[in-house]
């Protein structure tokens, strides 16, 4: 029985071992870990989306060879044609509406981050997804489609794809060429679930906060705030302050314009009070269906600004 507690042990640990972690830290200062996608759940996720493309390309091939076209004998080169059309705005477009993820990385929960930990700009997700034609779908069209490309030249296709496939192997944060280029990396998407409610008896009613202000922030933001004041219940206020209270204090109010200079022995009691305002905001933004993951939603373009 021992035997088989140890090997289950033995397997969790090695299991435990593979998970890779990539710390961001954002402009509060607060740091924030992320699982690294593994390569079987972005490979699920690029499936998904490319089976997605083919079968738009598919449709829109089979519809323009029934109007009054000739397309007998280019009928692949615009099945190819419609495919980078198709494939690369919706690349382009989901990743920047829904917050780093397309149909097949909300599919398997995965979501592209700037790797500096500001929010994604459109040059970043541009430059990331036209890289991922320029390494695979090109390429691998022309091997398609491409009967007079001769050995020669087949053979370098082939080379070059395998070189590109086999970058997110050869780094520990498993980034491909485009990654690289564009600042970004592939996270698992944490389920995001607020923790136990820290606002009983917390809050001063000395700051008072605007919903311009509370715009600012998600749910995301919200969960890291949650970690801090985990650390520093409001029960400490009364001891002298915490340096990275203060700073994520000063952090905070230049963030949301708050004007109100607040004293390094109220820094504690004015997050808590951010904390139960930011949380009551976020939940009725939820009752109503709109909700936020976090800072940059619903703001594509920011040009890496936070």
């Amino acid at each position: 029985m021992s035997g088989r507690a140890t090997t289950a042990s033995a397997a969790a640990r090695r299991a435990q071992n593979k998970r890779r972690w990539f710390a961001i830290t954002p402009p509060e200062g607060v740091p924030v870990r992320f699982e690294i996608a593994t390569i079987a759940a972005r490979f699920g996720a690029q499936l998904a989306d490319v089976g997605l493309t083919v079968a738009a390309s598919f449709a829109l091939t089979i519809l323009l060879a029934l109007l009054p076209f000739n397309l007998d004998d280019a009928t692949l080169v615009v099945f190819f044609l419609l495919m980078l059309a198709i494939r690369a705005p919706y690349y382009i477009a989901s990743e920047l509406f829904w917050n780093g993820q397309t149909l097949g990385k909300k599919s398997v929960r995965l979501r592209v981050l700037s790797a500096d930990g500001r929010g994604l700009s459109t040059h970043s997700v541009v430059i990331r997804n036209l890289m991922k034609e320029v390494e695979v779908f090109v390429p691998g069209s022309m091997l398609l489609s491409g009967q007079s490309l001769g050995w020669f030249w087949g053979t370098v296709l082939l080379v070059w794809i395998a070189i590109v496939l086999g970058v997110p192997l050869l780094n520990r944060q498993r980034l491909r060429i485009g990654d690289i280029i564009a600042n970004t990396i592939v996270v698992h998407d944490p389920k995001p679930e607020l923790l136990p409610d820290l606002t009983d008896g917390a809050g001063d009613e000395a700051f008072v906060f605007s919903a311009a202000q509370l715009e600012h922030y998600g749910r995301f933001e919200l969960q890291t705030l949650e970690t801090l004041l985990r650390r520093h219940p409001l029960s400490d206020a009364d001891k002298a302050p915490d340096p990275s209270i203060v700073a994520v204090t000063q952090q905070i109010c230049t963030k949301i314009g708050y004007e109100e200079p607040v004293p390094d022995s109220r820094a504690l009691a004015f997050l808590h009070a951010f904390y139960k305002a930011q949380r009551a905001f976020l939940e009725s933004r939820q009752v109503f269906g709109d909700v936020r993951d976090d800072k940059h939603h619903s703001q594509p373009d920011t040009d890496g600004e936070s």
